[in-house]
């Protein structure tokens, strides 16, 4: 089983599968927060919802109202399990932490995939893969 170590940047545990992208996320205007769809225009999640799984990206962008978003999809029920970043913004970060989403950084992103199914530990920083 696969284990890869990072940095707790909210606490929590939870599992399921990974939602992945090599492309940065906005929160704010980028993503649907009453549906969780990804909308910007040509992101490689256009028309995907990030709705109850473990969504991996390398680092968010944009304005600081993307907090507020995480915690309008949290209130809808259409956020994230987990959120997995190489380096986590402190848009996101502060995100994660109003929502109550399990956050881990630090995480060389290449080395997980999409669909595989994870065991998120951010207590301690872990992420475990259960299924490739």
């Amino acid at each position: 089983m696969k284990k890869l170590t990072g940095r707790k940047i909210f606490k929590g545990k939870t599992e399921g599968q990974i939602l992945y992208t090599t492309e940065d996320i906005s929160f704010y205007g980028g993503c649907d927060p009453e549906t969780g769809e990804i909308v910007e225009k040509g992101h490689q999640l256009e028309g995907v919802s990030i709705a109850g799984k473990v969504l991996v990206f390398p680092t968010g962008k944009g304005s600081t109202v993307g907090s507020y978003v995480l915690y309008a999809l949290s209130k809808a029920g259409k956020a994230p399990l987990a959120i997995i970043n190489k380096a986590t913004d402190p848009v996101v970060a502060v995100g994660c932490i109003i929502s109550e989403i399990p956050a881990i950084d630090q995480i060389d992103i290449e080395k997980l995939q999409n669909d595989q199914k994870v065991e998120v530990d951010a207590d301690k920083g872990v992420i475990r893969v259960i299924e490739d």
